[in-house]
C-alpha cells in the first residue's frame, strides 16, 4: 500500500485540522497516510518519496513559522527535485503571500506543486473547504 506523509507546523488547531482532512483523502483513495509534526519528520523518509504534503499557517509578515518550519524546509529545499508536493496551510490576515512564495520556493527546488497550487483556508477548515483538502489528499494518494 502506498504512503503519503503529511508534515505539518500548527500553533492553533487550524493547521492541524487541515492535515487531517488531506489525511481522510489519501484514506478514501486507498493509500495510508501518516500525520507527522514537523518537529518529528525525518527528511529522508521525504527523500525517498514521490509525493508528500506540507503545511504550515502564515506567521508575522506572511512567512513560515520560522523555528521549526523554515528551517525544516532550509533542509528539505535541496532534496525536493522531482517531488510532488502538495502545500495547505491557514490564515488570519493579508493576501495569501506566504503561500505564493511557498509554491515558487517549491518549483524553484524542480518540484511540482501538486493542483498548481497550495490550499488557503482563512481561519479554522468547514466544510465546504474540507473537500478542496480531501481532493488535496487523494491526488497524493495517486502519486504515491
Amino acid at each position: 500500500m502506498a504512503k503519503v506523509s503529511i508534515v505539518f507546523w500548527s500553533g492553533t488547531g487550524n493547521t492541524a485540522s487541515m492535515a487531517q482532512m488531506v489525511a481522510d483523502g489519501v484514506k478514501e483513495a486507498g493509500a495510508e497516510a501518516e500525520l507527522i509534526p514537523v518537529g518529528q519528520a525525518d527528511i529522508g523518509v521525504l527523500k525517498a518519496s514521490n509525493a508528500f504534503a506540507l503545511g504550515c499557517p502564515s506567521m508575522g509578515a506572511e512567512q513560515l513559522e520560522e523555528s521549526e518550519m523554515e528551517p525544516f524546509m532550509e533542509e528539505l529545499d535541496s532534496a525536493i527535485s522531482g517531488k510532488q508536493i502538495g502545500l495547505f496551510g491557514s490564515y488570519g490576515w493579508g493576501n495569501q503571500e506566504w503561500m505564493r512564495d511557498w509554491e515558487d520556493r517549491i518549483r524553484n527546488g524542480g518540484a511540482s506543486v501538486v493542483n498548481d497550487e497550495g490550499v488557503t483556508i482563512l481561519g479554522a477548515p468547514t466544510a465546504d473547504t474540507e473537500a478542496q483538502l480531501k481532493d488535496l489528499g487523494r491526488a497524493l494518494a495517486r502519486m504515491a
